[in-house]
């Protein structure tokens, strides 16, 4: 009982408010209303819209069939499959980056240090840098650093 004239005092509380409403000047002041006097120029304001009578494109459809549900739940499972993906390449791309950053800022170190640092040449001999090939190889590290760490 209590539900039923709850409701009652919802529905008779809504009709003024979508009654039409109007607009016009009287004596100089704008006035409101949902019937205007008569012999005064009224302007008809826009009240609340009305639903659309068109049903949304999902229930014109109907029920979706199991072969539908089925081709969308492998439809959706593909795209999480390479969305995963690609979150997968992208954390190897930054941990394979990071791992230079970190070679190319010790081999910096390294060259900094004063330390004698050899190579091998084609006969398989070892020789050791002098300074102009250290700087320039100090300057390739650096660039490396720029590369892999900026």
């Amino acid at each position: 009982m209590n539900r039923f004239l709850l409701a009652a005092a919802i529905l008779l509380m809504t009709g003024p408010a979508l009654a039409q409403q109007y607009r016009w000047v009287e004596n100089g002041r704008v006035r409101y209303g949902d019937v205007p006097p008569p012999g005064v120029n009224a302007t008809r304001l826009k009240g609340p819209t009305p639903p659309s009578s068109s049903p949304p494109a999902a229930a014109t459809k109907g029920p979706m069939t199991a072969a539908e549900k089925e081709a969308d739940f492998l439809k959706r499972q593909q795209e999480t499959a390479k969305e995963r993906e690609k979150q997968d390449l992208a954390a190897q791309d930054a941990a394979g980056k990071r791992e230079n950053c970190e070679r190319a800022q010790e081999y910096v170190r390294t060259i900094e240090s004063g330390q004698r640092i050899s190579r091998t040449d084609a006969k398989g001999e070892r020789y050791f840098l002098d300074d102009a090939q250290r700087a320039q190889e100090l300057n390739g590290a650096r660039q490396a650093v720029k590369q892999w760490c900026g």
